[in-house]
């Protein structure tokens, strides 16, 4: 079965291995470089930040990133060289008005990773001692994990772009669906040049409202801006990651800390904001104070696909018999990765689904005109 898969985020990315592993013959459109856009940007945190605050839906999905991502690992790093950098820091958080709450949710879901314990200011400093000594008490969540998100895009880019059924196409922006009998014929890039499969996948995260018009349905996934800042402290330096009125700071396994994140309406715009930086900057210093002694050494900002709930949309398109869905994963396409495109993989080869898909499809999206011939 040969699928054209248009998008090359995280998305699209796990998609194809999905596929791929089933015996399909792959083609990966992309407007740039494949995996340079939200995915590359994030922090990498495999789970949804306060979990508690987002849909079952989401959780459902978010709680199998960290174990595929081990599997997916141990499968490519022996061709790509690259590790995903898998690190299992634990989280604290410092937001009061969640900890009971979270605390609930540990207790009501007993997911492994969601595990979570309150600890007193002396098992805070004995856990992470360079947090602030105004934090009385967190939320420790031991086996939450991040992983190194450009690491992980480039040992996939590598593993697929040696692979003999995959084709890749980057700098390759797709700018229309030829349509006929209730499905996509073919697809056309801005060159005029058409690409023919069996099945087409739509996984172009924060610009899929791009497809509005032709599809004749309101799709509502909307950019929003998001900022990071980036430091370099000696190897392990910071033990854990840590988040407080919803920003982060995120230690890498070489030294490096990411600090994010914000959120704003700014359309495809990827500037750094100065202001924004200083809110950064403030937050992620409150927690950890030493980190003003460090030199930040890159920002950046990146686009998330944000959907009115956070959950994607994940199956068949209304109306087209082999067209596909997979975006609007707002903040979690990372964690929500590598089940998102297993669930995709099931409902395209008509396989048992490891869930129910229900709460995924694409039959919520409205349509704005008439149907299509």
């Amino acid at each position: 079965m040969k699928i054209a898969i248009i998008g090359a985020g995280i998305s699209g990315l796990m998609s194809a291995l999905e596929l791929l592993e089933q015996g399909c013959s792959i083609s990966i459109f992309d407007q740039q470089q494949a995996g340079q856009a939200a995915s590359w940007a994030g922090g990498g945190i495999l789970s949804p930040m306060y979990p508690w605050r987002y849909p079952d839906a989401v959780n459902q999905l978010a709680q199998h990133g960290k174990a595929l991502y081990n599997q997916w690992n141990e499968k490519l790093k022996p061709i790509s060289g690259i590790d995903f950098e898998i690190h299992e820091s634990g989280l604290l958080i410092f937001d009061e008005s969640d900890f009971e709450q979270g605390l609930k949710y540990a207790q009501q879901f007993q997911q492994p990773m969601q595990h979570c314990e309150s600890l007193s200011q002396v098992q805070l400093q004995q856990v992470n001692p360079r947090i602030n000594a105004k934090f009385q008490q967190a939320l420790y969540f031991s086996q939450i994990a991040n992983i190194r998100n450009p690491r992980l895009l480039q040992s996939i880019s590598a593993y697929l772009k040696q692979h003999p059924r995959v084709q890749f196409f980057e700098h390759c922006p797709i700018k229309q669906f030829n349509l006929g009998n209730g499905a996509v014929q073919s697809i056309q890039s801005e060159n005029n040049t058409r690409y023919f499969a069996e099945h087409f996948v739509l996984s172009t995260g924060a610009w899929s409202q791009h497809w509005a018009e032709q599809l004749q349905l309101d799709i509502p996934v909307q950019p929003v801006h998001g900022q990071m800042l980036l430091f370099k402290t000696p190897q392990h330096w910071l033990p854990s990651m840590c988040m407080n009125k919803v920003m982060y700071l995120i230690p890498r396994v070489d030294g490096h800390v990411v600090c994010g994140s914000s959120m704003q309406n700014c359309g495809f715009d990827t500037t750094v904001h100065k202001a924004t930086e200083q809110n950064i900057l403030s937050a992620c210093v409150e927690m950890v104070p030493e980190l003003a002694s460090f030199p930040i050494i890159k920002q950046w900002a990146g686009l998330r696909p944000s959907s009115p709930t956070g959950v994607p949309y994940i199956g068949k398109m209304p109306e087209l018999d082999n067209l596909w869905a997979n975006f609007g994963h707002f903040r979690n396409g990372l964690c929500m990765g590598p089940a998102s495109a297993r669930l995709l993989r099931q409902l395209i080869l008509q396989q048992p689904t490891f869930i129910d898909p229900a709460a995924y499809s694409s039959t919520r999206l409205s349509p704005t005109g008439l149907a299509h011939s």
